[in-house]
C-alpha cells in the first residue's frame, strides 16, 4: 500500500465558498455538557474575548473554530485525531497510539508524528497561556483562549504582527490545520475563509448560540501558504477520479471485493451514491480493504480530516452494499468512524469533503440530489428474505442526512405543517433539537467505550414508530427482524425509525400524531404541528393496481427466460416477509427502470423487457413491478 501522511486535525482542500451554507441550524451529536456555559451565548462571548484578547480578528477565530468543530466542545470526548475541545488542540499520548485510551485508537499513522508540534498542540497552547493542560482539554473557554494563542503566535511568526486585516491570516490558519503538506495546509484556509464568505449558525448541542455574519467581500491572502515552506503533494493521483480540489489518493482495493466494468457506458445506468462508515479508522480501513482476500471493497473512503483514497474506479463494480443488484448501480463512500460514536467521528471536514465528492459524481453521472438516491447503508433493500434482517445499519442514526442535504445545495424542502391523510410528507425532524433515547451496547460499539447496554439520550436523524398515537404504545417491529413481536430501541434496530429525508403517505391524523404507510403496516409518531415534517408534493405515489397485495422484491433481475443460453440466471424472488396490501400507497421514484443483470466474465449485460419503481417502503427502500401498481403525483390532497 502506498501510505501517506494524514494532515493532523481537520483539513480538507476543497472549494467551502461552494459548499459552507449560511444561516443554516446544524448541530452534531454526541457531545457532552460542558458546565462552564452560563448562558446560550457563553460560547461566542468567550471566540470573541479570546480574539481580542490575542488581537484577532474575530471573524478567523469564529470560522477556524467552526472548522475545527462546528463550535460543539464534546467535553472532555476525545477525537480521533487526538484533540480536544472547540480549537481541536491536540495531545496525543502513548496509550493512544497504542489504542488502549480513546481516540487515536491504534492510529500508526500518527506514530512517526507523535516526536513533533503538530499531536501536542495543546501543550505549546499551555506555555503560551499558563493555563495547565487539563484545563486547556475540560474548560470550554480555556480551550478557547489557547487555541487563539497558538493562531496569533503562528501569525506572529509568519507576519511580525497580529494585524487587524482579516485577509492577511491565511498563512497562519492553513498553518494551524497542522499539514505537512501545501494542499492541505492551503484547502484547511480554503475552507474556513470559505466560512467567513458565507457565514454560518449554529446551535450546539449544549445549547450554545453561536452565529458568524457573512462577509463575501473577504479576499485572503493565498500566497501566504507559500512561506511556510511545506511539501507540494506527492501522492499517487494519476487513477483519481475526484473534484480537483479534494486531497485524494489512489489504493487499489481487493480484488476479491471488486468486478471490472464499463458502467455506464455499457448500458448499467449509475443512479445512487451509498454513504457507509467503517467502523474503524481510516488507515486500518484502507488496509483491509486493500487486502486481496477481502470479498469486501468500496469506491472511496473518506477520513475524519476531509482526505480521500479511492480504491476502485467508479466504472467498476465495488461489493460494497451487501446487495449485488444495488452494487450494480450505485458509488460506495466509506467513512472513518464509527456508527454508535457520532460527532466524535463525523466530523464537518467529512461532512464537507464527502459533499464536494457527492456533487462532483452526481454531476457526471446524473444522480439526482435526493434521499431516493443518496442514501445510508442502512437504506439499502436486503437481496433475499433470508438476507434482509442482517444487513448494515451504517452510517447509523448520527449522521446528520439534513445538514448534509444542505450542504449538497438540496435541502429538505417543504413547509412544516400539519399533514392531511393522503398527502406526502418528508421526514424532517430538526437535528438540534431532537432528542431521542437510544439503548446502545457493547457488541455494537467496536472501539471498547461501551462496557454494558445503556440508554443514552442523543440528537438523532430520525422519529420512532408505535403501533399507536400513544407514547406508551409498542414501538413498531419489522417483520424481518421481530416477526410479529414489538420493536425496541436498540440502536441497531432500523425496523422502528423513519429517517431524515424519507418520504411516506400519510395514512391518518389524531392531534399531535401522523400515521404513515410503512412496511404493509399503519404506523404513528408524534408530530404536533407537522414539526418533524414536510408536505411535499410532485412525487410519484403507487399503489397495488388490483384488490390483491403487491410483491416486493430486493433486487431487479431480469425475468429467467430473459438470460441467453449458456449464461446462469440470477434468482429474483420476492421478499417473503413484505407485501403492499390493497389500499395503503408509498412513494416511489420518478420512473421505473429497466430490470437488468451483467456478467463480468465476458462482460456480458442482460437488460430485460420489464421495470420496476424502487419504493421508500420502510427504513429500507424495496422494489416492485410497474406493471403491479398504479402511479399517481401527488398533488395538494390524494384520497382512495
Amino acid at each position: 500500500m502506498r501510505k501517506r501522511k494524514r494532515a493532523v486535525g481537520v483539513s480538507a482542500a476543497i472549494a467551502a465558498s461552494v459548499l459552507t451554507a449560511s444561516g443554516i441550524l446544524i448541530s452534531p451529536v454526541a457531545a457532552q455538557a460542558d458546565t462552564s456555559n452560563s448562558t446560550p451565548t457563553a460560547r461566542q462571548q468567550a471566540l470573541r474575548s479570546a480574539a481580542a484578547e490575542y488581537h484577532i480578528p474575530s471573524s478567523v477565530l469564529l470560522a477556524l473554530a467552526y472548522q475545527e468543530s462546528r463550535w460543539e466542545s464534546h467535553g472532555t470526548q476525545v477525537s480521533s485525531d487526538g484533540g480536544y475541545g472547540v480549537m481541536h488542540l491536540t495531545d496525543v499520548t502513548p496509550a493512544m497510539l497504542a489504542g488502549g485510551d480513546a481516540g487515536a485508537v491504534g492510529r500508526a499513522d500518527l506514530k512517526d508524528l507523535a516526536a513533533g508540534p503538530a499531536l501536542h498542540t495543546l501543550q505549546t497552547a499551555a506555555k503560551l497561556t499558563g493555563l495547565s493542560a487539563r484545563e486547556l482539554r475540560e474548560d470550554d473557554t480555556a480551550n478557547i483562549r489557547g487555541g487563539a494563542a497558538l493562531l496569533a503566535s503562528y501569525e506572529k511568526q509568519l507576519t511580525g504582527g497580529t494585524p487587524a486585516d482579516a485577509s492577511r491570516w491565511y498563512g497562519a490558519v492553513a498553518r494551524y490545520s497542522q499539514s505537512k503538506q501545501q494542499q492541505g495546509a492551503s484547502g484547511f484556509a480554503d475552507h474556513v475563509f470559505g466560512t467567513i464568505r458565507g457565514g454560518a449558525a449554529v446551535t450546539t448541542q449544549d445549547g450554545q448560540r453561536v452565529r458568524l455574519a457573512a462577509d463575501p467581500s473577504i479576499a485572503p491572502v493565498r500566497s501566504q501558504a507559500t512561506a511556510l515552506g511545506l511539501k507540494a503533494a506527492t501522492a499517487d493521483t494519476a487513477d483519481t477520479e475526484c473534484p480537483p480540489a479534494v486531497r485524494c489518493t489512489f489504493v487499489a482495493g481487493s480484488p476479491a471485493g471488486r468486478q471490472v466494468s464499463n458502467r455506464p457506458a455499457n448500458g448499467i445506468r449509475i443512479d445512487t451514491i451509498v454513504i457507509h462508515d467503517l467502523e474503524t479508522t481510516y488507515d486500518a480501513g484502507v488496509t483491509g480493504l486493500a487486502n486481496p482476500t477481502n470479498p469486501a471493497a468500496t469506491n472511496y473512503v473518506m477520513s475524519s480530516d476531509g482526505s480521500v483514497t479511492q480504491m476502485v474506479p467508479t466504472k467498476d463494480i465495488a461489493f460494497q452494499a451487501g446487495n449485488y443488484s444495488t452494487n450494480l448501480h450505485s458509488v460506495g463512500i466509506e467513512h472513518e468512524g464509527y456508527a454508535v460514536q457520532g460527532a466524535a467521528w463525523y466530523t464537518e471536514a467529512q461532512y464537507e469533503a464527502t459533499a464536494y465528492l457527492v456533487r462532483y459524481l452526481a454531476t457526471r453521472f446524473d444522480i439526482p440530489l435526493d434521499r431516493q438516491h443518496i442514501i445510508g447503508h442502512d437504506n439499502v433493500a436486503g437481496p433475499n428474505s433470508s438476507l434482509v434482517s442482517g444487513m448494515h445499519w451504517d452510517p447509523g442514526p448520527f449522521w446528520d442526512w439534513d445538514h448534509f442535504m444542505s450542504l449538497l445545495g438540496a435541502p429538505l424542502s417543504g413547509l412544516h405543517a400539519v399533514p392531511q391523510t393522503g398527502s406526502v410528507v418528508t421526514i424532517d425532524p430538526p437535528f438540534a433539537q431532537n432528542s431521542q433515547t437510544i439503548q446502545v451496547c457493547p457488541s455494537d460499539d467496536p472501539t471498547g467505550q461501551t462496557t454494558a447496554c445503556t440508554e443514552r439520550q442523543q440528537q438523532a436523524n430520525f422519529v420512532y414508530l408505535r403501533t399507536a398515537p400513544s407514547e406508551t404504545a409498542p414501538l413498531f417491529g419489522d417483520q424481518a427482524i421481530h416477526g410479529t413481536a414489538v420493536g425496541t430501541d436498540r440502536v441497531n434496530d432500523w425496523g422502528s425509525t423513519a429517517q431524515s429525508g424519507q418520504q411516506f403517505v400519510v395514512a391518518d391524523v389524531q392531534g399531535d400524531w401522523t400515521a404513515i404507510w410503512y412496511s404493509g403496516s399503519e404506523v404513528w409518531f408524534y408530530n404536533p404541528s407537522g414539526a418533524n415534517t414536510k408536505t411535499s408534493y410532485g412525487v410519484k405515489i403507487i399503489r397495488p393496481a388490483n384488490t390483491g397485495a403487491v410483491s416486493l422484491y430486493g433486487s431487479s433481475y431480469p425475468d429467467k427466460a430473459e438470460y441467453p443460453a449458456g449464461l446462469g440466471a440470477s434468482t429474483q424472488a420476492p421478499l417473503s416477509m413484505y407485501s403492499i396490501p390493497a389500499g395503503q400507497a408509498y412513494v416511489a421514484t420518478a420512473e421505473p427502470a429497466a430490470t437488468d443483470d451483467y456478467f463480468p466474465s465476458n462482460g456480458a449485460v442482460v437488460i430485460g423487457a420489464k421495470k420496476m419503481y424502487t419504493i421508500q417502503y420502510n427504513h429500507r427502500v424495496a422494489l416492485v413491478y410497474a406493471g403491479d401498481v398504479t402511479a399517481t403525483e401527488a398533488v395538494h390532497h390524494w384520497e382512495d
